[in-house]
């Protein structure tokens, strides 16, 4: 009988750090634990990876069911604060193709995250970590992301994932996100809507030429780009692989991006080649849009690390 990932081995002593929201999200019939950074936090541990999770939730019982929920699945939870504002909440609305749509509240938990000395050493040991923009749309939490990726050694993978949602995000985020960062993921979405804030042409059908033109500004060791079902372009200032994604019934995308960062990470921080980090990141993405939730629980077999194809 196989293990399922979150039981097993951890292979490796890299630590891994996901920063930002935690939240609810709130479908019509249920309610999944969800957040970009909570989400790669999840993937990561369920990869056998030492998992921590740097952010806030409210002294309220969905804060209650976040903290238990994280730590059955082996994420670390050191680094939750608690907050007097609510456990952040995203309505979701999931639409027949599979997409999602979120109607996300303001002024909640994860809007309040401190900084506090604790969190240095942190920073100073993790090899990598994981930021984006909706959990920076409040001025105390992105000071606290800031100070936390400044304190990141040089050899620390800041990987950006953009995720763009409603207005919550700005010129200046994006701008001083990319100059922190050094490894960039982003969807097919976001592509245009990056580059014409960075004032990098962007032309339909050229995505290759675009991918490249944020490695090079920005110096980033690896740019990610996502297409959901016509599967993803990495580029490290060398080489681009362009790969296909599985062929699958799409139910329920939410995450799938996160999963995607998750096992870019992994792989990256195992020196994968570009072509294996593609074809697992493509699996395990996939996986995710076949089934409900954001950070659905897979069996060992799914992913074999020790194989470097």
């Amino acid at each position: 009988m196989s293990k399922t990932l979150q039981q097993a081995a951890r292979s490796d002593k890299k630590i891994l750090v996901g920063i930002g929201e935690v939240l609810w999200d709130v479908y019509p019939n249920e309610q999944k634990l969800g957040g970009a950074p909570a989400n790669f936090a999840c993937h990561v541990a369920g990869l056998g990876v030492e998992s921590y999770l740097l952010s806030s939730v409210g002294n309220d019982a969905l804060g209650d069911r976040v903290i238990e929920e994280l730590s059955q699945r082996n994420v670390n939870t050191d680094y939750v604060e608690r907050s007097s504002l609510t456990t952040g909440r995203v309505l979701v609305t999931v639409f027949n193709d599979g997409q999602p749509e979120y109607e996300i509240e303001n002024e909640v938990a994860w809007d309040d995250i401190a900084d506090n000395d604790s969190q240095k050493p942190l920073a100073q040991k993790c090899d990598a970590v994981c930021f984006g923009t909706l959990g920076q749309r409040a001025e105390k939490s992105r000071s606290t992301i800031w100070k936390f990726l400044a304190a990141t050694s040089v050899d620390c993978l800041r990987v950006f994932d953009v995720n763009l949602r409603q207005n919550f995000y700005s010129t200046k985020i994006l701008g001083e996100s990319l100059r922190i960062a050094n490894v960039l993921k982003l969807n097919q979405e976001e592509l245009p809507v990056v580059c014409q804030r960075m004032q990098i042409v962007y032309e339909a059908g050229q995505e290759i030429e675009s991918v490249k033109a944020l490695q090079a500004k920005f110096a980033l060791k690896l740019v990610a780009l996502t297409n959901g079902a016509k599967g993803s372009i990495l580029f490290d200032g060398k080489a681009v692989d362009v790969a296909p994604a599985p062929s699958i019934e799409v139910l329920d995308s939410v995450g799938a991006g996160d999963a995607f960062a998750a096992v870019l990470t992994v792989g990256m921080l195992r020196r994968e080649s570009l072509s294996a980090i593609s074809k697992k990141a493509n699996c395990v993405a996939s996986l995710v849009c076949s089934q409900n939730g954001a950070t659905p629980i897979f069996s060992s077999d799914v992913l074999n690390w020790n194989d470097q194809s």
